[in-house]
Formats: structure tokens, C-alpha cells, sequence
């Protein structure tokens, strides 16, 4: 059991609390359990929501529960290098998503039961004794001061108080947390409300997802695993949720999808409300909004659950450092600076795919088929949409990153750095974040980092944990002469796929973060002054042994800022 005594960041019997048992809130917890936290999750409910949701899990949300070391255990319960496709009426093609590449480690599609996920994660907590789950609990307020945040607790044992170092609300769209604070909830909200039904024993059986854009009545049918099938079907004015619940109306819903012969074992059935919002700040002193209490948005590409997911690895490193003394308090700030302008791009995305799909005009839809048709004869313009190269990716240009020494253009630094299958000497193949491990990384291509790096620079980095990594072909990996030390991993490119990203890049060394963006990135020659760079950037405690005031190079490039 952690004592927080061994936090010097925390005054407070709990680290972190986390207010909703969602997938944001449990991912989360998972997370800063691995890092060591004592975390509690308060869920107002009994037990895990059961409602239908989320059904696509992209490859950065399939790589943050390989962090959380869940990636073997949520795997059976998705569908990997899920087919999505927009057809007309006529069940004609419109636009087809499948691509093939996985330069993140997993399948950039994935079809997923999210109840099923969402136990992955609960039962994952039990692996920590300093975290746990408490249901039946409501967060009815809570007080900040320079020391923690003091919570006021309703259970079925009566009123209690919790305190904590920090507080994360993952408690929904309609988050308490968030209205507690004040924050405004800016966007917008759809017309018209979608009617979701999930059906056991799939009478179709056919795989992928498919988005038919019919102006009558626009509507998706999707398999997911475990003999599921998902349908979803746009309401009309005067079509409530008591209409929507009446049998004879789901009915008259499935009876053209599916023949009337067909047995249809309905499990779950909800009517939702798509929204385009998002707080007008993610943090408030020592409290955090993560997942759909910090930003919602239509279904269409698969985005909410993802992006909340995204949230929690991004807070989670950051949380560590500054509860485990390594960082100062104004790298929490970076949570909100560096999440922000990605989920904005992801709403705007995924309202827009929804409005073209929910065009319930007949002059209009087919205006929509004409404009996806023409796509379709321009080769580059059909691979962008096959290969899903309109999907925002996270570019960071400010936040826990330094642009010291780099000089690609673009530059590497804020983006997501790719996931190989590499081999190390104690391993023939295993995906390069397993090898790296679940904290920082200073990445050195054909050289041992050791030794291009000054004594300062390497004090700092043991000092914060980071691991040395030196990559080289596979062909290179057992030469003994020149070995690197003992310290130092050796990492064999086995494909060539960190070759090719070495060759399109002038940087040789990368400081990858725990969520794996790329935190600084320098030729050899500048790899100690981007180490000291970075240090600044999170806001390092000053150095009490070899000297961490070495001066920082006034030669930053043009528009990079440190």
C-alpha cells in the first residue's frame, strides 16, 4: 500500500479523485495506479452503465489500453480493421473506409462492445492496491484550497468527506463537476434525436459498419462482436422516446433490414441526442474535466470515446510528475493547452460527416451522392478517404514540449510517434512501447545515447526516470564492439519502419513522452541542450547535483518556440 508520504506533489490521504466510472474515469485510474497513485473512483450509479454506446475504438485508444497493460484483455471483444462504408438509398457506395496501415501498433478501425471494454477496465483496478472503485456514491460539492480539494460525499451509509490532491470530473455530458465550477458548455445541439437498438444473435451476420444516407428515414447498421448487430435510426418531428420504446414501431423500423421470419432478440434499445459541445475550460485550479464532461460530439466517427480516452493519457503522466515532485504545477496547464484544439477539430469533423449524412432532402441527398461519386473517380482523393487521412491526428504547438534543435519542417515535435514491431536481446519481436516501457523515453538512432549526451544531461534524465534507448537495424543488434552500457536498451528495426522515419526527419534523437507524443527531437549534436529545453518546459525541480542550469542555445529556428 502507497503512503503519501512518498508523494512529496500531495498533501492528501487520496492523490486523485475521480468523479464517474466511465471509460475516461476508469481509464484514468488505471493509469495513475500503474504510476504508483492512490486513486478512489466515485460512481453515483450501482454499477457499470449497460446502456448501448461507443461500438469504434480507434488504434491510439487500442495503444492507451496496451499502456494501461489491458490491450490483451479488451482484444477479444473488438473487431479489428473494421469496414465502414456510406451508401445511398439503393444501398449504392458513397465512400468506403479501410485502411490497411497500423504505423500505431494495432488497426486504425476497430468495432467493440463498450460495456464489455468498460469491465476490462474495472476488473484492471484490482491489479492496485492503493486504487478503488465506490458505487452508490454522488459528489454532492467540494472545496479547493492550496492544498487539495475537500469532497462532500452522499452514499447509502449517509453524508461523509473525502479530500484529495486533485480532482477529475469523467462524469458525463451533463457532468456535476463541470456546473459545479461554472464552466460554460458552448456548441450546439442536433435537430433530431437517434433511436439506438442492439440486437443478439445477428439476423444479417454480414460484417462492417454501414452509414445509409436514405433521405426517408437515415439510418446505420453495424456488426460488433459477439453476434451483435447495432442499428440506428434518425427520428422524425412528433417521434418522442415513448414512440420509439413501442414494439410495433421498432417493428415497422427493422421489418425492410430485416424479414419478418427473422427472430429479433432486441438487448438493449436508448434514444440519444447528438450533441457538439465542449467546456469552456477543462480545468479549474485543482479540478480536471476529462471525457463527455469536457466535450461531446455526434457519433459519426467514432470519436467521443476515443477522444476521452486520448484525455486520460494525456492527464495521467502529467498528474504523476507533479504528485511525485518531478514537475511543477503550470505542466497540469498543458492538459487543457495541448488536448483542446484536437477534440475542437474532431467535433467539427464529426458534425459535419453528420450533417451530410442526416440530409433528409431529396435535391440535397442527391447533390451529397453526386459529390461523394465524383471523389471517387479521383484516384488521390479516393485513397484520402480509404485510408482515413482526413482524420485530425494530434499536432501539438504548444504545451510539455520543447522545439530546441529541431530542424525538420514540419517538425516531429507534438506528434504522435509511430509503433513498430521491433526486437530487443531479450526479446525476438514485441510492439517498440512495450519494449520502452510505460514512462519517458530518449530514443538515439544509430548511436548510443549515452555517449552523445553530456553529464548533465544524463543526471537529468536518471533523475527523472527516463530510459535510454539505442535503435539500429536488427541486423546490428548482438555487435558487441562499442556496446553500449548495460543501462542503455538496444532496440533492433526489424521492418525498417524506424529507418524510414529516421530517413524523413533530420532529428537523430527523440524524447518520447509517456503518451508516446514526441516531447523534443534534436540532431545528436543538440541532444543535451534539448534534454535541459524540455526539463524547462515542464517545469523540473531546479538541480541539486550536476548542474541543470546549463544555458539553454538562443539558436532556436524560426517560429519554434521552446
Amino acid at each position: 500500500m502507497s503512503n503519501y508520504l512518498d508523494h512529496p506533489g500531495s498533501s492528501a490521504p487520496i492523490d486523485v479523485a475521480v468523479v464517474g466510472a466511465g471509460p475516461s474515469g476508469l481509464m484514468l485510474a488505471n493509469l495513475l495506479g500503474a504510476h504508483g497513485l492512490r486513486v478512489r473512483v466515485f460512481e453515483a450509479g450501482a454499477q457499470l452503465i449497460d446502456f448501448p454506446r461507443g461500438v469504434g475504438m480507434d488504434d491510439e485508444t487500442l495503444r492507451t489500453f496496451q499502456a494501461a497493460g489491458l490491450a490483451d484483455e479488451v482484444l477479444p471483444h473488438t473487431v479489428p480493421h473494421q469496414l465502414l462504408v456510406f451508401v445511398d438509398a439503393k444501398q449504392r457506395d458513397l465512400a468506403r473506409l479501410a485502411p490497411p496501415t497500423a504505423e500505431f501498433g494495432w488497426p486504425r478501425r476497430n468495432g467493440f462492445v463498450q460495456p464489455l471494454a468498460d469491465r476490462v477496465l474495472l476488473d484492471g483496478l484490482s491489479r492496485f492496491d492503493p486504487v478503488d472503485v465506490v458505487f452508490s456514491s454522488r459528489v454532492t460539492g467540494f472545496t479547493q484550497d492550496d492544498g487539495g480539494v475537500e469532497l462532500e460525499i452522499e452514499s447509502p451509509d449517509g453524508p461523509r468527506t473525502e479530500r484529495a490532491s486533485y480532482v477529475v470530473g469523467a462524469d458525463g455530458g451533463g457532468s456535476a463537476i463541470r456546473k459545479a465550477l461554472g464552466l460554460a458548455f458552448e456548441g450546439s445541439t442536433a435537430a433530431a434525436n437517434w433511436f439506438v437498438i442492439d440486437i443478439r444473435n445477428d439476423p444479417l451476420g454480414r460484417p462492417g459498419a454501414y452509414v445509409c444516407a436514405d433521405p426517408e428515414r437515415p439510418y446505420v447498421s453495424i456488426s460488433i462482436p459477439h453476434g451483435i448487430r447495432r442499428f440506428e435510426f434518425m427520428l422524425k418531428d412528433g417521434e418522442t422516446e415513448d414512440v420509439a420504446m413501442n414494439g410495433e414501431f421498432v417493428r415497422r423500423l427493422i421489418e425492410p433490414l430485416i424479414p419478418a421470419t427473422a427472430k429479433v432478440d432486441i438487448i438493449r434499445r436508448r434514444v440519444y441526442t447528438h450533441h457538439s459541445r465542449m467546456a469552456s475550460h477543462f480545468r479549474s485550479g485543482r479540478v480536471f474535466l476529462i471525457g463527455d464532461a469536457a466535450h461531446v460530439m455526434p457519433v459519426w466517427q467514432g470519436q467521443g470515446y476515443n477522444s476521452g480516452i486520448r484525455d486520460s493519457l494525456n492527464l495521467s503522466w502529467k498528474l504523476a510528475m507533479v504528485l511525485k515532485g518531478q514537475a511543477g504545477d503550470r505542466l497540469l496547464d498543458s492538459y487543457e493547452s495541448e488536448r483542446r484544439d484536437h477534440v475542437r477539430a474532431m467535433i467539427d469533423l464529426s458534425t459535419r460527416v453528420g450533417r451530410a449524412v442526416s440530409i433528409t432532402n431529396r435535391a440535397g441527398a442527391a447533390a451529397r451522392n453526386a459529390f461523394f461519386r465524383s471523389l471517387s473517380g479521383v484516384p488521390k482523393a479516393k485513397s484520402y478517404i480509404v485510408t482515413m487521412r482526413f482524420k485530425p491526428m494530434p499536432t501539438m504547438q504548444t504545451g510539455a514540449l520543447t522545439r530546441i534543435g529541431s530542424t525538420s519542417d514540419p517538425s516531429p515535435v507534438g506528434r504522435l510517434f509511430i509503433q513498430p514491431t521491433v526486437t530487443t536481446r531479450a526479446a525476438a519481436s514485441i510492439k517498440l512501447d512495450d519494449a520502452l516501457g510505460p514512462w519517458f523515453s530518449l530514443i538515439a538512432w544509430n548511436n548510443d545515447p549515452a555517449a552523445v549526451l553530456d553529464d548533465d544531461a544524463k543526471w537529468q534524465l536518471a533523475r527523472a526516470g527516463v530510459r535510454l534507448v539505442a535503435a539500429r537495424p536488427s541486423s546490428q543488434l548482438h555487435w558487441n564492439e562499442r556496446d553500449p552500457d548495460a543501462s542503455v536498451l538496444v532496440v533492433g528495426d526489424v521492418d525498417g519502419s524506424l529507418k524510414r522515419w529516421f530517413d524523413t526527419h533530420s532529428e537523430s534523437v527523440l524524447l518520447v513522452r509517456p503518451d508516446r507524443i514526441v516531447g523534443g527531437a534534436s540532431p545528436a549534436y543538440a541532444a543535451s541542450d534539448m534534454v535541459r529545453a524540455f526539463a524547462l518546459a515542464v517545469g523540473a525541480p531546479a538541480a541539486t547535483a550536476p548542474s541543470f542550469t546549463a544555458p539553454v542555445p538562443d539558436h532556436v529556428p524560426a517560429g519554434r518556440p521552446a
